[in-house]
């Protein structure tokens, strides 16, 4: 797995794209760092830019990035609706796969470090980077904003932890961090009222709002017995959320921070907003998400919203971000593109050449060329594929069927148990041919020397033990399918019975098609007790794939 972590720097810079387009070649100039997404705006002059890759990949553009800023930024010239204090406002990173939070702490101190050293930035660690408690709040970090810069700095108290104690008129400082993935998310209301976008914002932040005897807005703030001032906490965990007027769109919004998904997420967000929103008299009329977005985020909100609405959960996963986009009104200002905002959307591997993103035709005629793959195992693996399809489908037409609505549930449990065969059963077909195409790369190997040949040997061994492990799997999953396609045979939509005698047709036929690959691939190991472990597995398994279609042929047959 490769390691990999995230950095999400804000620019104070959201009109000039001259100025931004040459802040982000600094980026794409680095090898090893990709570039996933720019997002400027005019409203808040300001762009959120988001790349990824191994992590000094990460740290060199990150430095190269803030460097360029600080040279084309001029803070003494910028406005802007949201908070800010450098021409590199903030710059987190974010761990993605392979590192831990703890890693990524080092990282951002590093990089704060090669700021403050190479760079000559004035720099503040705030949250999990935080090298004190106090430093942990952005919000705390950032006080008076750029305005108050100076004054804070002549403070010993706020002497910055890299960089220069010195006012920087022109680049500000930066705030570096390691935090949890952040979701930047804009709710948009049907009013021009920022205070009243202000209020509901209270409402639902997690810091809430002050509180004050008698009269909510103008009362005199209650203090602590220490002298404090006393916070009513609003309604959502790890929320920060502020109002203001979009002069672009004409609209306000409440402008959020999701900082821990897992605790918040973004439909129940956006449910809790509308609620608190049509309390006031305001509607919430859709909402946008600013930067990018995990694909996980995506299906919750669709899954949650498809469940308030009774339907099965159990189809494509196009269309479930499809609800998610619909319901959380996420096209109400701007198209939203899933490929474009969806963090693993944007890493898959557009180059290579799979399979399953072939056409019928193309896969069949593939298979019949004189190329030795794709061939019988990547076929088995398409038979319990589509097998495990039909009784998904059978599942989402019962949980759709008139009078079953009380069984929504059970056939939406049902199709997710299917969906989630077919879908591994999918992957599996091009995993054959590339179990296939490592045997033949073993075989290429040089055998000059003792050395090479033994070294080839014990990779043909291993590229063996590959082909024998994915159809192998084929035939568990396949097996696995038949649990759906009974129960769908069984108690299912009756006028669908002969898909699921079909599905069961599939799913046999995977079962032993992928149990021939398993036998002639072991026939290649030298390992004579795992080949019979393999054939013993293989033999169980075919066995009992026969056996269950069998009782499911019987069932279809007598309801025909």
């Amino acid at each position: 797995m490769p390691r990999l972590i995230e950095c999400v720097p804000n620019f104070s810079e959201g009109s000039d794209l001259a100025v931004i387009r040459r802040i982000t070649d600094e980026i794409e100039a680095v090898d090893g760092a990709r570039l996933l997404d720019v997002d400027p705006g005019k409203a808040t002059n300001r762009t959120v830019v988001t790349f990824v890759g191994e992590p000094e990949a990460v740290l060199d553009a990150a430095v190269a990035a803030v460097r360029k800023a600080a040279e084309l930024i001029d803070m003494k010239k910028h406005t802007g609706e949201h908070p800010r204090f450098g021409a590199t406002d903030v710059c987190p990173l974010v761990p993605v796969a392979g590192v831990t939070m703890e890693e990524t702490v080092e990282y951002a101190r590093e990089l704060a470090r090669r700021l403050g050293e190479e760079v000559g930035i004035t720099v503040y660690c705030y949250e999990n980077a935080a090298l004190s408690e106090e430093r942990r709040n952005l919000a705390t970090v950032r006080a008076g904003e750029y305005e108050g810069l100076k004054d804070k700095l002549a403070d010993p108290n706020w002497k910055p932890d890299f960089g220069p104690a010195e006012f920087n008129a022109r680049s500000g400082a930066t705030a570096v961090s390691a935090r949890d993935f952040l979701v930047a998310y804009n709710v948009n209301l049907n009013t021009t009222s920022t205070r009243r976008a202000n209020a509901i914002a209270f409402d639902i932040r997690e810091k809430g709002r002050i509180k004050r005897e008698g009269n909510p807005l103008t009362g005199p703030i209650v203090k602590d017995e220490d002298g404090n001032t006393v916070w009513i906490p609003g309604s959502l965990k790890c929320c920060k959320a502020i109002g203001w007027f979009i002069d672009e769109y004409g609209i306000a919004q409440i402008s959020i921070n999701l900082t821990n998904i897992n605790v918040t997420s973004i439909h129940e967000c956006f449910d809790e907003a509308s609620r608190r929103a049509e309390a006031r008299g305001i509607r919430v009329t859709g909402s946008e998400i600013v930067g990018l977005v995990p694909l996980q985020a995506m299906l919750d909100a669709g899954r949650y919203f498809l469940r308030k609405q009774k339907r099965s959960t159990g189809i494509a996963e196009s269309e479930i971000i499809k609800i998610a986009v619909k319901s959380l009104g996420l096209d109400d200002l701007a198209p939203f593109k899933p490929e474009e905002k969806i963090i693993e959307y944007i890493l898959a591997d557009k180059d290579r050449n799979l399979l399953v993103d072939r056409t019928v035709t193309g896969f069949v005629e593939e298979t019949a060329s004189e190329s030795a793959a794709p061939g019988g195992g990547s076929v088995a693996a398409t038979l319990g594929a589509l097998g495990a399809a039909l009784g998904t489908m059978v599942a989402n037409l019962s949980a759709h069927k008139r009078g079953w609505d009380d069984r929504w549930e059970e056939f939406s449990d049902w199709a997710e148990k299917g969906k989630a065969c077919h879908e591994e059963l999918l992957a599996l077909i091009d995993k054959d041919t590339d179990a296939f195409n490592a045997i033949m790369a073993a075989f290429g190997l040089p055998q000059g020397t003792d050395e090479e040949k033994a070294a080839r040997d014990e990779a043909i061994q291993a590229a063996t033990r590959g082909a024998i492990d994915v159809p192998l799997r084929v035939m568990e999953v396949a097996l696995q399918s038949l649990d759906v396609i009974a129960a769908m045979a069984e108690s299912g939509n009756p006028n669908s019975v002969s898909d699921a005698g079909v599905g069961a047709l599939c799913a046999r036929s995977a079962v032993m098609g992928a149990y021939l690959n398993v036998k002639i691939n072991s026939s290649d190991l030298a390992d004579k007790e795992a080949v019979a472990d393999y054939l013993a597995r293989g033999a169980k398994i075919q066995e009992e794939a026969k056996r269950r279609e069998r009782e499911i042929l019987a069932v279809v047959e007598e309801k025909l």
